[in-house]
C-alpha cells in the first residue's frame, strides 16, 4: 500500500477477524482508525487476483466468450480470464494460459492494456488485462479439456467497434470485459501508444 502523503490520515488496521477462508477468497472484518479517532469495522473479500485477455485478431475482431455466472444467474459476455492461482506464475504467462484453456489460442505478442479494481468498496480483487495479438490456434491434440461452466462456453469473434457498441448498449456488463474492450478501442485509436509492457509493475 502506498504511504499517505504528509498531512493525510493513516488508516491503520487495529485488528482483523477472518470470517471465511476458501481457495479463491476469504472474508474478513478489519477494525480501522478513521479521521477524528473513531475505529470502524470494514467487511470485505480478500481475493487472489485475476488476469484477462483482449485477444485481437488480424481483422480487428476481439474474441469474446459467453459463460454462465451463477451469482447473477445468467450468461454473460466476457473476456478469456482466470485466477492468479498458480504459484510462481508470471501474470503474462497466466494470461496466455487462460487464452489457451478457454478459447484454444496462443499469441506471439502480449502487451499490458489496463489494471482494474473490480469492486474496491468490497473486495481486494485486482484484474490485470492484457492485449494479445498475432494469434494462432492451439493444435487440437494439445487443447485443454473444459469442464463445468467452461464446457458450455460460446466463443465468438466480434469487430472491436461492435464490441464497444455492445458495452454502451448494456449487452456487455462484465466489468473486466467493459474495461478491456473500451481500453483496447482507445489504444487502437491512439496507434497503440498507451500500451504498457506486459511485465509493468502492479499499481500501488
Amino acid at each position: 500500500m502506498t504511504a499517505p502523503a504528509s498531512g493525510e490520515h493513516r488508516y491503520e488496521v487495529r485488528s482483523r477477524t477472518e470470517r471465511y477462508a476458501g481457495r479463491i477468497f476469504s472474508v474478513v472484518t478489519d477494525e480501522v482508525t478513521m479521521p477524528g479517532g473513531r475505529v470502524a469495522p470494514r467487511d470485505y473479500v480478500r481475493h487472489v487476483g485475476a488476469v484477462g485477455v483482449v485477444a485481437l485478431d488480424d481483422e480487428g475482431r476481439v474474441v469474446l466468450i459467453r459463460q454462465y455466472r451463477h451469482p447473477v444467474g445468467r450468461m454473460l459476455w466476457e473476456l478469456p480470464a482466470g485466477l492468479v492461482d498458480v504459484a510462481g506464475e508470471a501474470l503474462p504467462a497466466a494470461a496466455l494460459r487462460e487464452l489457451g484453456e478457454e478459447v484454444d489460442l496462443t499469441a506471439d505478442r502480449v502487451d499490458l492494456l489496463v489494471d482494474l479494481h473490480t469492486s474496491p468498496g468490497a473486495s481486494t480483487e485486482l484484474i490485470r488485462i492484457f492485449l494479445a495479438r498475432q494469434l494462432a490456434e492451439v493444435p487440437v491434440a494439445d487443447r485443454h479439456e473444459r469442464r463445468d461452466e467452461e464446457a458450455d462456453l460460446e466463443v465468438v469473434r466480434v469487430d472491436l467497434d461492435r464490441a464497444v457498441e455492445m458495452v454502451l448498449a448494456g449487452e456487455i456488463t462484465n466489468a473486466a470485459c467493459v474495461a478491456g474492450v473500451l481500453a483496447a478501442a482507445r489504444a487502437r485509436d491512439a496507434d497503440w501508444v498507451p500500451l504498457r509492457p506486459a511485465d509493468a509493475p502492479l499499481p500501488g
